[in-house]
């Protein structure tokens, strides 16, 4: 076929712009199934040589929540249970106790999150929270308006914001869904009507709307919509899946999803699955559940004798260790039912509902001398998010959802490394037939200057060189180690500028959470970088050597000897990452924080040419 002048331009102009606008196109290829981890209980995050291959049509959803927003006192500080109930082990059965401070009953934090007491209108923290559930295999959040008629708008607009912003920059943010009360209230008629023309009659930010079954899903009762000609409308455009709320029960009609139940978890929605076998759109899994044996599985206080805990499993009773909190038998168990179920869709409980509110037996719960109802400690809670009271162990029920989540979902096969091949330091064309191409997220350098819940203000300056990729090639004699920024580097001055993390023998027993090498972490000088040994497993170097480095306005490029990294006569499998500007050496949760990391927090890139 024989293309006219114009179609040329336009073909050009396509192809000038991706190459140009590369980052963004990169960015678009971020896979979280190629990275590895291994959280602090050493416990690896399966690869996809442990799971079975990419399946179509499964999706996970994690209840989510807006609700940390407002105009609060700045004169009031934050309440942190666990801290209290740790320093003053008495006030758990003295209601009076001044460590509970004057403004009781009231909302409490049952642990301080990673990102602070934030609230769910900083965009900063936003933007994190959708590289990580995007990179934990999220597909939608679904936001707890259950609670009268608040839906949060000021949050869910700063999300939408900043979500949408994300996605153009390639990250597979989650999609976005509403709860409403578990009932056709007058509550759930008012938010379901205010949501309607607010967000989806004037089709805003209909690309983060989450679809299921051909229309936008809504966790809502359609059941008191009038013949009204709006109200129509709205009976038309939504899927409902009506909330319920029981623990036990299982569903009352088939249209209901769950959100959080005891084990053995119900099915819900029918469908005719292979073979004619029954299977069902949903099953909902929790991290933990605020029930014990004296109210039969239903729901109730936390703060009681044998509430179902994050130690908890219905087979195997609690985890007897000091630490068992840290393991997740509860979160296992719930999984263990949903691969057994095997649904469309798996619900999961939660994210980062982190407040939960001090009640009296008058208000009709069981607790003594008080109630802590949704949330109360380090066992008894149900949020993912990171947080800072388990200090490097902040993260294990991050990754362990990323590990449930690859077995439910599958994996892809990585992508083949190149052949061997010399590359020239100075000749950065040289790398660009060098595969795989390790993506990482643009535009996530932004700065942090928000005011938290009450007393807390947050600022973060630490974004400098956005990282969006690399790349790792080798020879006989060296591993050539490649990174670009979406903007020209930094001047390669002060420390952290730029390191290269590397665990050659991805053993995580050795070196500093398994690196056994730093480069950069002393800045480079006259076109030499040193690379650096652990010392002990800590964050202790020890100079090896100096290795050659080259700077191209956005592109930096390392080679080091083989022998320096013990790879010399092996074929290489190595794990590594780029860091720049962290701000907290030694503190490996801070690669979730501070600067920019590739890829994120405790993940690494697998570059593993065995078998090529």
């Amino acid at each position: 076929m024989k293309l006219g002048r114009e179609s040329i331009i336009a073909a050009a102009a396509v192809l000038v712009s991706w190459m140009t606008a590369g980052s963004a196109a990169y960015s678009q290829n971020v896979t979280s199934d190629f990275w590895a981890a291994v959280d602090a209980l050493g416990r690896k995050v399966r690869s996809h040589e442990d799971a079975p291959a990419k399946k179509n049509g499964k999706f996970v959803a994690m209840f989510y929540w807006t609700w940390h927003q407002g105009n609060d006192d700045t004169t009031y500080q934050v309440r942190n249970v666990s801290r209290i109930i740790r320093n003053y082990p008495e006030a758990l059965k003295d209601y009076d106790h001044p460590a509970w401070g004057s403004r009781k009953p009231g909302f409490f934090y049952w642990e301080e999150p990673l990102f602070g007491y934030y609230k769910t209108t900083d965009e900063w923290v936003l933007r994190k929270h959708a590289e990580m559930l995007a990179d934990a295999g999220v597909d939608a959040v679904f936001f707890d308006c259950t609670n009268g008629s608040m839906t949060w708008q000021d949050s869910y607009e700063a999300l939408m914001k900043t979500w949408d912003k994300a996605m153009k920059d390639g990250v597979r943010v989650p999609k976005i869904a509403f709860m409403l009360p578990f009932g056709p209230s007058d509550y759930s008629i008012t938010s379901l009507r205010q949501l309607y023309r607010d967000v989806y009659k004037p089709h805003r930010y209909e690309n983060l709307w989450f679809v299921w079954k051909g229309k936008p899903c809504i966790m809502a009762y359609p059941d008191n919509l009038t013949a009204s000609g709006e109200d129509r409308e709205i009976a038309e455009f939504f899927t409902f899946r009506p909330g319920q709320p029981d623990y036990v029960n299982g569903p009352s009609r088939n249209d209901q999803w769950g959100w959080l139940e005891v084990y053995p978890q119900h099915g819900y929605v029918p469908t005719s699955g292979k073979d004619g076998k029954e299977s069902f759109e949903e099953v909902t899994v929790g991290v933990s559940q605020n029930t014990s044996p004296d109210r039969n599985g239903h729901c109730g206080a936390f703060n009681v004798k044998d509430s179902y805990g994050r130690s908890f499993s219905r087979r195997d009773g609690f985890d007897p260790r000091p630490d068992g909190y840290l393991y997740g038998w509860n979160f296992s168990e719930q999984w263990e039912r949903a691969y057994e179920l095997d649904p469309e869709l798996v619900f999961v409980t939660g994210w980062n509902e982190y407040t939960a509110g001090m009640w009296l037996p008058k208000d009709h719960w069981q607790g003594d001398p008080f109630s802590f109802v949704d949330e109360f400690d380090w066992d008894r809670s149900r949020d993912i998010e990171p947080n800072k009271g388990w200090g490097d162990k902040g993260d294990v029920y991050y990754l362990q959802l990323v590990d449930k989540v690859r077995k439910f979902k599958g994996m892809q096969e990585p992508e083949t490394v190149s052949d061997p091949k010399t590359i020239r330091l100075e000749h950065f064309e040289d790398w660009a037939d060098v595969k795989p191409y390790f993506a990482s997220y643009k535009g996530n350098t932004m700065h942090r200057n928000a005011r938290g819940r009450y007393d807390a203000y947050y600022v973060d300056e630490s974004g400098r060189n956005d990282i969006i990729g690399a790349k790792v090639a080798r020879d006989e004699k060296n591993i050539y180690f490649y990174v670009e920024t979406a903007d020209v580097l930094t001047p390669p001055s002060g420390s952290h500028w730029m390191q290269l993390l590397i665990d050659a023998d991805r053993d995580k027993s050795t070196g500093w959470n398994g690196y056994d090498f730093i480069v950069n972490r002393v800045s480079p000088k006259g076109g030499r970088a040193i690379l650096e040994k652990n010392v002990q497993g800590i964050w202790m170097w020890k100079e090896m050597s100096k290795v050659k480095l080259s700077i191209d306005g956005r592109r930096l490029a390392i080679a080091i000897p083989r022998m320096s990294l013990g790879l010399d006569g092996n074929e290489v499998n190595i794990e590594f990452k780029w860091n720049d500007n962290m701000q907290r050496e030694g503190d490996i949760m801070d690669f979730y924080v501070s600067g920019d990391t590739a890829p994120g927090g405790r993940f690494n890139y697998v570059y593993d040419a065995n078998g090529h």
